[in-house]
């Protein structure tokens, strides 16, 4: 069984592809249907506004490969050609330290930020709760998070923790200088909404919230001060908002280039600035061509990372130490698991012809006490286990060799266990 990863992320696709293959609301029905690939064993698949990959064993790296490719592009609606560049493939070692990169946010758009790590938790939860995985990515995904924690724990990657949330309010900042007195609406409850609020209202910003759920902007709003209303008085409310921060999970636009007009036309064309940090988008791309809106989305956001980084940037070596360790010692069990199915089929038959010569024995000698019959018994398994002792230790030594196949053929072939699946 291999290890793969395939997908794509905000170092290889613009938001405008990431935003079509991005999971909507069937994630059960994707991972079974990713189970169902000819080749997939397991299934974990996690989608955030910044990725889309699936992690998944099989047997077949190329038929795997190729399946996940083509469901990929089948389930997102996008032509396999289009698609295909902006892909990467993870195999085995690769793929462990590709996902450990990923839980400790190595590989995020902001270095160091905490969301990741809950969002792949929750990704293997839902997998877990589908059944759609099994002995090996439940070991993967179990070390990724303690690795993440390690990293966490022995770096100082976290130290001063940003988001995508804190990065679009410095955005903010740099249009309007001094934040405060001005007005902030944010569509959505969520916690991106939530992380930006909290930066917001500390610089002395005034909160609306607009939700689909009255109650949850209510609820969001009431923490810092602010109103909450329901989505669909969003049309009456923008007027109100010099800072509009988008982060829903809807499928289709909420804000379109229309209604940014009339907001604008009631403010007396005084400037608004929309920042979009929802995969898929929730603002009209058109909104940059209306006057006086300026309309920024994610990939946007991009330069203010890297002119953020700072001393986290630095931490980034010391983490990657720690994968470099970490990465063969679980390549290391991975391929051990090469050797079990021939480990298991050898002790089985020297066991059943154990138990076969025992029968005889008790059969030839029915005067045996049981006390004696129990000493024959456990001198023959201590016997069997003394002759399995130093090749079930050499099978595991050569697990990791290149040639560890040609062992594994020929015990399986001396002991007549049949050939290797």
């Amino acid at each position: 069984m291999q290890i793969i990863i395939v997908g794509l992320s905000h170092k290889t696709a613009p938001v405008s592809l990431r935003e079509k293959v991005a999971a909507r609301s069937q994630l059960e029905l994707q991972l079974h249907e990713l189970v169902a690939l000819e080749s997939v064993a397991e299934a974990v698949l996690l989608s955030t506004c910044n990725r889309f990959e699936v992690y998944f064993s099989c047997e077949e790296q190329i038929t795997g490969s190729v399946a996940v490719q083509s469901w990929i592009a089948q389930s997102s609606n996008v032509d396999l050609a289009e698609l295909t560049p902006h892909l990467y493939t993870y195999r085995d070692e690769e793929a462990i330290k590709h996902g450990f990169r990923v839980a400790a946010s190595l590989d995020s758009l902001v270095v160091g930020e905490a969301q990741i790590l809950g969002q792949l938790k929750d990704a293997f939860q839902a997998a877990t709760d589908c059944k759609t995985t099994g002995t090996i990515l439940n070991k993967l995904f179990h070390r990724l998070f303690q690795v993440a924690k390690k990293i966490r724990t022995q770096t100082e990657i976290a130290k001063n923790p940003v988001s995508i949330a804190s990065v679009a309010v410095t955005l903010a900042r740099r249009i309007f200088g001094k934040l405060q007195d001005h007005t902030c609406l944010l569509i959505g409850a969520g916690e991106m909404c939530e992380l930006a609020a909290q930066h917001l209202h500390s610089q002395g910003v005034k909160i609306l919230v607009a939700n689909r759920t009255l109650e949850k902007a209510q609820t969001l709003a009431s923490q810092f001060s602010g109103e909450g209303f329901a989505l669909n008085q969003l049309a009456q409310q923008l007027p109100r908002a010099d800072i509009i921060i988008s982060s829903t999970g809807a499928a289709q636009l909420i804000v379109q280039a229309d209604m940014v007009k009339t907001a604008l036309k009631n403010r007396r064309q005084r400037p608004q600035f929309y920042i979009d940090i929802a995969v898929p988008r929730d603002l009209d791309p058109k909104i940059s061509k209306v006057d006086n809106a300026f309309l920024y989305d994610i990939d946007d956001l991009k330069q203010i990372v890297e002119d953020n980084k700072g001393d986290r940037g630095r931490e980034v070596g010391a983490a990657e130490l720690i994968i470099q360790e970490e990465t063969p010692v679980f390549l290391q069990w991975l391929n051990s698991l090469a050797v079990v199915p021939t480990v298991v089929a050898l002790r089985e038959q020297l066991e059943i012809i154990r138990d076969q010569e025992l029968a005889k024995l008790h059969k030839n000698w029915p005067d045996l006490s049981s006390e004696e019959q129990e000493k024959l018994e456990q001198f023959a398994r201590l016997l069997v286990n003394k002759i399995l002792h130093k090749p079930l230790k050499h099978l595991h030594d050569i697990a990791n060799e290149d040639d560890s196949w040609l062992y594994i053929d020929a015990v399986r072939k001396l002991f007549e266990l049949g050939p290797r699946k």
